[in-house]
């Protein structure tokens, strides 16, 4: 199964499709993670990705969809794509690379949830360091400070998950990822979930998707 979660930033897409992974199978394809790992690195895409990242832009489509290619063609069949496609473009050029596989898409998943509780939420989030768990500093305390309960790596907050990046990048969706839903809606594959739910419960209405029972 090929699916979807689309959302703004901040709406669950990365817990949600750990859930997945560790309870359905899937293998998460998340461009955020990709350019991550290139901007650790310090590669040229990282540099460019870092950059895009810091202001809340992003980054090409061309670049993204020729990463997106070169991964489908060595991971399984059962992937969750998050944070891809962000874009009509991307979403067009998708259609063509599963084309050339030979392969569909199955479901797409839009999970929405107000401005207000993304500032929120992303504001105050902080991400370890060793396994990417995600806490908040008021919502989901580690129980020590810095310090991931999960694998006791060091707890940081992303660069682009201060308020005014975080502000700059509702504003790329709503204007540029936003219009997907409207896309996917028309081939009777998109299913729209509330986001203001505990992740558990979130996660119980995402199976109930895949299971054809919503």
């Amino acid at each position: 199964m090929y699916l979807i979660l689309l959302g703004a930033p901040g709406v669950g897409k990365g817990t949600q499709s750990k859930y997945l992974v560790e309870n359905k199978g899937f293998v998460q394809l998340s461009t955020g993670d990709i350019l991550r790992a290139e901007v650790k690195a310090k590669t040229d895409l990282g540099i460019i990705a870092k950059k895009c990242m810091d202001n809340g832009t992003l980054v090409s489509d061309e670049l993204v969809v020729a990463m997106i290619k070169n991964k489908l063609i060595e991971i399984p069949e059962n992937v969750i794509f998050d944070g891809f496609p962000r874009t009509i473009t991307q979403a067009e050029k998708f259609v063509e690379i599963l084309s050339d596989l030979n392969r569909t898409l199955d479901k797409v998943i839009n999970i929405s949830l107000d401005d207000t509780l993304i500032e929120e939420r992303l504001a105050g989030r902080l991400v370890c360091k060793g396994c990417g768990r995600s806490y908040h500093k008021l919502f989901s305390k580690p129980k020590n400070i810095d310090i991931c309960d999960d694998c006791g790596g060091d707890l940081y907050q992303r660069s682009d998950d201060n308020l005014e990046s975080v502000r700059n990048r509702l504003e790329v969706y709503h204007s540029t990822t936003k219009p997907l839903i409207d896309y996917y809606s028309k081939s009777g594959i998109l299913y729209n979930l509330d986001g203001n739910k505990e992740s558990r419960d979130l996660f119980n209405d995402i199976v109930k998707v895949l299971e054809e029972e919503i």
